[in-house]
């Protein structure tokens, strides 16, 4: 049975039309994640080490397409909503060229500039030409990267999940057999991380992209596009949150890296694990966001106050549970996921085992803050959803890895995270309380 945008949402219809942008962002952290294993495992501890130093300026460059993809779904839906679905499909048109372009042109810039770069970052003699190998490589499919992030929004307000997910797991099984090839049968290393990773990407826009060209029965189609600038604008406006809320968390991901030479490489690697459970269970609160987001962009465009205010009461609700079964799974699980990637060198894993339990505490928040930042989205209000991201994923967060390693030292770094989603939570809940007159759903 196919859920519409205008329909009411129970708790099971609701898990039913998000579920697949879950697994749709879980599968899509699997990337990074399969390289990473076989990377530090099949490769060695320095080049896995140039990978997680590397891949934030990836996904840097990335957050364009989330905030296209998350602020123009929720510009899409709220149009859809209005009743004026020809307008819809030209804002969606135009959205696809504009990222194509756009990710086209970054790509070219950052290929040129990638060895300072890399050195920028954190890299060293030992690292630099590992990072700009797996860098270029990635940086030729950045276009397509950004198309398929997109598209994950932009199928969820095409009323469509299912399809999506059924074109995140071929695009993830794509990665995870060329990572096997390319890496453990045939010796090509570090290189065919990166051209496993670049493939699978490219498989993950393109089937999107020939749907969408080709008469389907979704909302949206790609046709003729109409430039609407103040469309295009309104669109990064909606979707800055997201645009921040991954630029900020790579930015921070440098710093991270920086602050944690002070333990070498060592260092750097046991973050990069921590990265990849992050990846993992934060992969939840996104794709349940993304998927949320152009349901509140209808209804609030629909003026359907009531189904807002059911909305964030089963959100919030989803939200706890997740939080809590998340923060204790990885509390418990950390010892047999330190040893799943650097179980080859003692003093690493208990390094990182010790790091995944202080880091752990930051499930219990940050779902909450997600959410905020997605549900502001979906009211058109990016200033709200900005001020969120802004302040969990940079500002509060870089002060606390600046300043809580001179009090706690190296554990001030795992902790980091954690204070900083929790003093955002008090904003986050703030925001709440004064939107519930101008959006009804209190």
């Amino acid at each position: 049975m196919q859920i519409s945008l205008s329909d009411h949402f129970t708790y099971q219809k609701l898990l039913r039309f998000v579920a697949p942008s879950i697994l749709m962002m879980i599968i899509t952290s699997i990337y990074s994640i399969v390289d990473g294993f076989f990377v530090s495992n099949f490769v060695g501890k320095n080049s896995f080490a140039a990978l997680n130093l590397i891949f934030p300026v990836i996904m840097a460059l990335a957050a364009v397409g989330f905030m296209i993809g998350t602020g123009g779904s929720a510009l899409i839906a709220k149009t859809l909503g209005e009743g004026k679905p020809r307008k819809a499909n030209e804002i969606f048109s135009m959205l696809v060229i504009v990222l194509a372009a756009g990710g086209a042109i970054l790509s070219g810039v950052c290929i040129v500039f990638l060895r300072p770069i890399s050195f920028a970052v954190g890299a060293t003699d030992l690292t630099s030409d590992d990072c700009v190998l797996y860098g270029r490589v990635l940086l030729a499919a950045l276009p397509f990267f950004m198309l398929q992030n997109s598209f994950q929004s932009f199928l969820a307000t095409a009323e469509k999940p299912h399809f999506g997910l059924r074109v995140t797991v071929f695009a993830g099984l794509t990665n995870m057999v060329l990572d096997f090839l390319l890496v453990y049968v045939f010796p090509f290393g570090l290189l065919g991380a990166a051209l496993a990773t670049a493939f699978s990407q490219i498989v993950g826009a393109l089937i999107p992209l020939v749907y969408f060209l080709r008469p389907n029965d979704s909302p949206l189609r790609l046709t003729r596009p109409r430039f609407d600038f103040r469309a295009l604008g309104k669109a990064c406006y909606n979707g800055s949150s997201e645009m921040v809320s991954n630029l900020s968390t790579s930015l921070v991901g440098v710093l991270y890296n920086v602050q944690l030479m002070i333990a070498k490489e060592n260092g750097v690697n046991a973050y990069g694990v921590l990265m990849y459970v992050s990846f993992i269970f934060m992969a939840f609160f996104f794709g349940y966001s993304i998927a949320v987001t152009p349901v509140v962009g209808y209804h609030y465009g629909a003026k359907n106050h009531a189904e807002l205010k059911s909305l964030l009461k089963k959100s919030l609700t989803v939200t706890l549970i997740t939080s809590l079964a998340m923060t204790a799974s990885s509390i418990l699980l950390a010892n047999p996921i330190a040893h799943l990637f650097v179980g080859y060198d003692a003093e690493l894993c208990d390094m990182t085992v010790n790091a995944l339990r202080i880091y752990a505490l930051s499930f219990l928040v940050c779902g909450f803050n997600i959410f905020g930042s997605a549900f502001f989205t979906g009211l058109n209000n990016g200033t709200a959803s900005a001020l969120i991201s802004f302040l969990r994923t940079l500002v509060i967060q870089v002060a606390a890895v600046l300043l809580l390693p001179k009090l706690l030292g190296i554990n001030g770094i795992w902790l980091a995270i954690t204070v900083a989603e929790a003093l955002t939570l008090i904003v986050t809940e703030t925001l709440f309380l004064l939107g519930r007159k101008k959006y009804h759903y209190a």
